[in-house]
């Protein structure tokens, strides 16, 4: 199992369910894992093995996928991307 593998699965087991938008054309644009919890909400946005985006904002934002405000954010590889996610104390924001 790869390492991208592994920390997918990670997050699966913290909570996170996860979509699969697609074009008009049935071809994923990405993949994208979600969760609720405490009064936050976490959003990771995989595009491909270079590029991720990883949030956590209040659980009151309007959309989470380009969100206004939030209290935590990391772009770059998925790899490093959901492993400082990962590492994010599982509480409530301030």
């Amino acid at each position: 199992m790869d390492s991208a593998t592994v920390r997918l699965n990670a997050l699966i087991l913290r909570g996170f369910q996860f979509l699969h938008p697609r074009n008009h054309k049935g071809e994923l644009t990405a993949v994208v894992g979600v969760r609720a919890h405490d009064n936050v909400i976490d959003v990771v946005r995989l595009h491909d093995e270079n590029d991720a985006i990883a949030t956590r904002m209040p659980a009151d934002e309007a959309n989470v996928l380009v969100p206004t405000r939030y209290s935590w954010q990391r772009t770059g590889p998925a790899c490093r991307v959901i492993e400082e996610l990962l590492e994010l104390p599982d509480d409530r924001t301030a």
